[in-house]
């Protein structure tokens, strides 16, 4: 397998075989050492490196205090910056995508709230106020804010653990705005903080496979809405809805319910194939759910399907959002569950919205501060646990339509925040006959995107351990449940980051014919092995974690040389050369592992060289005295240069 440090150039000029100008002795490079640091600079170094790598204050530079002042509010507010250079036709773009996204978003949030267990009206609330504090503070031109799926099953899911949704619905309610509040606070904290490095601990195959799972069993739910079920279960595995599904069969399902829901999947499907044809039609998908309300609603309400077992809506509560500060639980039995949830949600959330924001940021060229971007998502959950929402994101499927709509910048999130107020305002009641199968249709149709096939075959094709993170977090997610895929990617993430941490990769080198470049024997076949020589290189810093390992694979990899050469009856072994060129890093667990590998070596009579270490390696490998234990003419700049070294000592052997 190809590594970078097969990329480092290694030529012909640094032939260490080269003469000198008395065309006797050959010329040697010196590896140098970097001028000694003090620790405080080495601390700060590292500190900036790891919080402030994007280095946030740079454009504070050489700035009036009065312009730094207002920089640094453009930074807490990024509107006042590109609001600056807003015209009329920018307006135009975002004011066609805020309303082809409110038609796509206002019979989502009916539905997404039915999967949080909440009333209908929440999920426009949390459409209304969160959009609203994005569009000041987010840095994504096109991402568009609402209640998701995902988060509304784990929301679901998390809270009925706690409290039944049936039986105390106030308690659940106030449970929710305390989850959210906290996710606000877990997210503003990570960006405020700069910690968001944390959410890349989650990989891409183990979030593919978490979402595929998740819409399985968010599809699966819908089936109560779509067949007409009352009494269904309230667990998310795919055993027990399909025994609830079928359990039911012959007394629970209402065909009059499935004709509406089967008939309006198959238009809003065929809705999003015509979509597909053409970006020119990116709003036959988008406007398809509103119509199928309307038209399934006015249905209803004309043949009084809901006197013959067909479920409605019902009730939605008119109004704009009612204030919540007093439901949120900050002190009792339930802030601590509250907090939990809130961070499992908010961590999710995270993820899910940084990567719809730097996907489109990608495709329009722009660049979307991550760190600014949490800030912001902190505050608008926070704001919205205050004014009865509960977590609201990134939408990809919005944000694909606020995409292809034209959206300038984030005024679009605004528009369709003023469409959901007056919704709220004045058509809530219109929803009284709106089917509960239509929103199963809505739902299913919607989250069938979430399956990305596509990307596991990849991932499969790619990388087969990061393909069983993917099949886990999918598996975990359809037969236990959402928290259990969940815990099942993290602990198979942080699983492949422990492996390749404690079991680094090294490779055998050799000679590529007619140069003086050494790489790797397997990737370049007719690359010769050096008779006596033994070159290994080893790909990865070496720390305490894998300081054995490393010095236990280069006695193994000498061992089965020894026995090919023996068998083959060529020269012996006398020298192994570790070549450095990858190892970033190293600590006393390292240095230890190396005087080990030395005494090792030693016994056997098999000289250690050292060729190419980096600075930091260097400059311990002299404080720690081993280069004057190992010699320091036994350490090379290159690989050529070791193997010159090595070939005169060889041929004095008799």
């Amino acid at each position: 397998m190809s590594h970078p440090a097969d990329e480092n150039v290694e030529t012909k000029e640094m032939d260490g075989r080269s003469l000198s100008s008395n065309g006797q002795e050959p010329y040697v490079h010196k590896v140098g050492i970097p001028p000694k640091q003090s620790f405080f600079k080495e601390f700060l170094y590292t500190v900036k490196e790891t919080f402030f790598s994007d280095d946030p204050l740079r454009p504070f530079k050489d700035q009036t205090k009065s312009r730094k002042f207002v920089l640094g509010i453009e930074a807490i507010f990024p509107i006042l910056s590109w609001g600056r250079t807003y015209n009329l036709q920018k307006f135009r773009g975002d004011l066609i995508a805020g309303l082809t996204i409110a038609s796509l978003c206002i019979p989502q949030d009916i539905g997404y709230s039915k999967l949080a267990n909440l009333s209908p009206q929440y999920g426009l609330y949390s459409s209304f106020v969160p959009p609203l504090i994005y569009a000041v503070m987010g840095s994504s031109r096109d991402i568009a804010i609402g209640p998701v799926a995902v988060i509304s099953l784990l929301l679901g899911t998390l809270l009925q653990n706690e409290i039944d949704p049936k039986t105390n619905p106030t308690e659940y309610r106030r449970l929710a705005f305390t989850a959210t509040f906290f996710a606000g606070i877990t997210q503003a904290t990570l960006g405020i903080f700069r910690l968001g490095f944390l959410i890349d601990f989650l990989s891409h195959a183990a979030i593919v496979g978490f979402m595929g799972g998740a819409a399985i069993t968010i599809a699966l739910q819908q089936l109560k809405g779509f067949l007409g079920i009352e009494k269904f279960t309230r667990k998310t595995d795919v055993i027990s809805v399909m025994h609830s599904v079928f359990s039911s069969a012959h007394h629970g399902w209402n065909w009059q319910t499935i004709l509406i829901g089967a008939t309006f999947l198959c238009f809003l499907l065929f809705a999003k194939h015509i979509g597909k044809k053409g970006q020119k039609y990116f709003w036959v998908p988008a406007i398809a759910p509103l119509v199928s309300v309307v038209l399934s609603t006015f249905f209803v309400y004309i043949t009084r399907a809901d006197k013959h077992g067909v479920a409605i809506v019902n009730h939605i509560e008119k109004g704009i959002n009612p204030s919540s500060v007093k439901e949120i639980y900050f002190t009792g039995d339930y802030l601590a569950k509250g907090v939990r949830i809130g961070i499992v949600a908010g961590m999710i959330a995270l993820t899910e919205a940084i990567a719809i924001g730097r996907t489109f940021a990608s495709m329009k060229d722009y660049q979307v501060d991550g760190n600014k971007e949490m800030v912001a998502l902190g505050a608008m959950n926070v704001v919205g646990s205050m004014t009865s929402c509960y977590v609201a994101t990134g939408s990809f499927s919005r944000s694909a339509v606020n995409y292809m709509s034209g959206c300038e910048t984030a005024v679009s999130n605004i528009v369709m925040s003023v469409v959901v107020f007056l919704t709220l305002q004045f058509i809530t009641p219109l929803f009284k006959y709106t089917p509960n199968a239509i929103l199963a249709s809505i739902i299913i149709c919607a989250v069938i995107n979430l399956v990305d096939y596509k990307a596991a075959i990849l991932i499969w094709k790619i990388d087969k351990f990061d393909f069983v993170a993917c099949m886990g977090a999918f598996f975990g997610v359809v037969f236990a449940s959402v928290e259990i895929g969940l815990l099942i990617a993290v602990s198979i993430s942080f699983a492949k980051i422990l492996l390749q941490v404690t079991r680094p990769r090294t490779a055998i080198l050799g000679k590529i014919p007619r140069t003086t470049v050494y790489r790797n024997i397997q990737q370049y076949p007719e690359a010769t092995s050096v008779p006596g020589v033994l070159i290994i290189r080893v790909d990865s810093a070496i720390y305490f974690s894998n300081s054995n390992y490393v010095k236990e694979r280069i006695l193994r990899w000498l061992m089965d040389e020894e026995e090919r050469v023996k068998r083959e009856y060529q020269t012996r072994i006398q020298f192994l050369i570790v070549e450095m060129s990858p190892v970033t890093d190293i600590d006393t667990s390292g240095i230890h592992a190396l005087e080990e590998l030395f005494r090792s070596l030693q016994k056997r009579e098999v000289q250690l060289v050292l060729a190419n270490p980096g600075p930091l390696v260097i400059d311990k490998l002299h404080t720690s005295n081993f280069a004057n234990f190992l010699g320091e003419d036994k350490i090379f700049l290159t690989v050529a240069e070791a193997v010159a070294y090595c070939s005169p000592k060889l041929a004095e052997e008799p």
